[in-house]
């Protein structure tokens, strides 16, 4: 695919269409990858997105509850103080 290099401030760039954005996820930035006499630009994933609505799915399951005791029967807080 041909794109026109445009001038934008003191910069130049390009624009890429609505439907590339879309089909490959690119939101706010892109990684700017340099190899091979290539420029390879590539979505930058959220890797968080969703947990949100995970942890409140997990909850509702009841699948949020610890699976180790906070205090173990040994412990002794005196050492702490």
């Amino acid at each position: 695919m041909e794109v026109s290099i445009i001038k934008i401030g003191n910069s130049k760039g390009f624009r890429l269409s609505k439907t590339i954005l879309e089909r490959y996820n690119i939101t706010d930035k892109v990684e700017m990858i340099l190899e091979n006499e290539q420029i390879v630009l590539r979505p930058i994933a959220k890797p968080r997105e969703g947990w949100d609505k995970a942890f409140q799915k997990m909850h509702e399951n009841g699948d949020d509850q610890l699976l180790l005791n906070d205090v173990f029967e040994d412990e002794n807080f005196d050492e702490w103080k």
